[in-house]
């Protein structure tokens, strides 16, 4: 195990760049080109594609998160759906502040649902979420913190594998519970909605739709290059040997604490940005998003996609969640079917999933024996 290698991955290789500019020009530059179209041309990208389309930019992010922890450094988090929703909030309690007076009972500060219980005033952690700056921060810091603390708790007492993913569920179930209590003051199981507008701009206005569409793209190419120079440093080396072999990587002298602990606490903050992101677009936050099974729904978008590339878990997080709106429109009943079969189909016959098949069938290929000469004929 050599981790000393000065020797650096390039971030992304020339094929690599030609990729990531050409996707991105098409999320940032074609898609709203398409969209500016009359909706008589047959290439017109409809309005109410572009929040669908900054959902899955959404779950896109959420998914790069996890393949991060799982995928290079074996940290099978089965509750990553907690910290998306974290963030969520965080976005939604800013959002509701701005409703003020426009509320169904015109209460100038406190929300409708706090008027509804009876609420006289605002609880504390409430205060700040008027200001937009103040509520990226808990974007950031709220999840980010939680990741710390839980993180520093399993990984200080080696809790690994499907020991791991069991708390992460239990964490996630845990915040569903709280959440879903009116008395908790984030709305019960109704959630925070309603909203009305972002930094002074109609939250359901076309312009602004497409202002967050962007913003997801954006964020998730950003995402992507961040956790590529991760993966390719030498900090990405010792994820792999700590996924590999992590005993070996503590007798080398690397504090194995440390390295899980950043890298979980980084993807809990990009968790938790997709999260800010998703919620204006798609109008609402509730408790539903901390349920354990979407945690799981994330794991399978990495698998399916190709677990330790990054771009396979985006990859699968488009497909996935592009099946999943055609199926539950056209048989909504036979959707968790086929996520199931998609997940036993990709786990037994494509383990690389969707972005290692093409490799995998090369390997199968070289692997099969020439066909045999043909038998000359006999001498006369």
């Amino acid at each position: 195990m050599r981790l000393e290698s000065e020797t650096r991955a390039p971030l992304l290789g020339v094929k690599g760049w030609a990729i990531f500019i050409a996707v991105g020009l098409f999320l940032v530059v074609a898609v709203p080109l398409l969209n500016a179209l009359p909706p008589s041309s047959p290439v017109h990208v409809p309005d109410y594609l572009i929040p669908l389309l900054g959902k899955y930019l959404c779950y896109a992010l959420l998914a790069l998160s996890v393949d991060l922890i799982w995928g290079y450094c074996g940290i099978l988090s089965l509750g990553h759906g907690a910290f998306f929703a974290l963030g969520g909030y965080a976005m939604g309690m800013y959002l509701m502040r701005q409703i003020g007076e426009r509320g169904v009972y015109g209460h100038p500060i406190l929300p409708d649902f706090m008027v509804f219980l009876n609420w006289d005033s605002l609880p504390w952690y409430w205060y700040g979420f008027d200001s937009f700056a103040f509520a990226m921060l808990m974007v950031i810091l709220v999840p980010g913190l939680l990741a710390l603390v839980f993180g520093w708790l399993a990984f200080r007492s080696r809790i690994t594998g499907v020991y791991f993913s069991i708390i992460t569920q239990a964490m996630v179930f845990a915040l569903m519970l709280a959440f879903f209590r009116n008395d908790f003051g984030f709305g019960g199981n109704n959630g925070l909605t309603d909203f009305k507008e972002i930094l002074g701009f109609n939250v359901h206005a076309p312009a602004t739709r497409m202002g967050l569409y962007i913003a997801s793209a954006v964020a998730l190419g950003a995402a992507f290059l961040l956790c590529r120079f991760i993966v390719t440093s030498k900090l990405g080396r010792v994820l792999l040997a700590v996924r590999d072999a992590e005993l070996r990587v503590r007798f080398l002298g690397y504090s194995v604490t440390a390295v899980k602990l950043f890298v979980f606490t980084l993807s809990a903050v990009l968790a938790g940005i997709a999260g800010a992101l998703y919620v204006p677009q798609v109008g609402i936050i509730n408790p539903s998003e901390f349920s354990p099974a979407q945690s799981i729904e994330i794991a399978i978008w990495v698998a399916v996609g190709g677990r330790a590339t990054l771009a396979g878990a985006v990859l699968g997080a488009f497909v996935v969640n592009a099946a999943k709106t055609w199926l539950t429109g056209v048989a909504p009943e036979m959707w968790l079917f086929f996520l199931g079969s998609l997940f036993i189909a990709v786990t037994l016959f494509f383990p690389a999933g969707l972005l290692g098949i093409s490799s995998q069938i090369r390997r199968r290929l070289a692997r099969r024996p020439a066909p045999a000469l043909a038998v000359e004929a006999k001498d006369a």
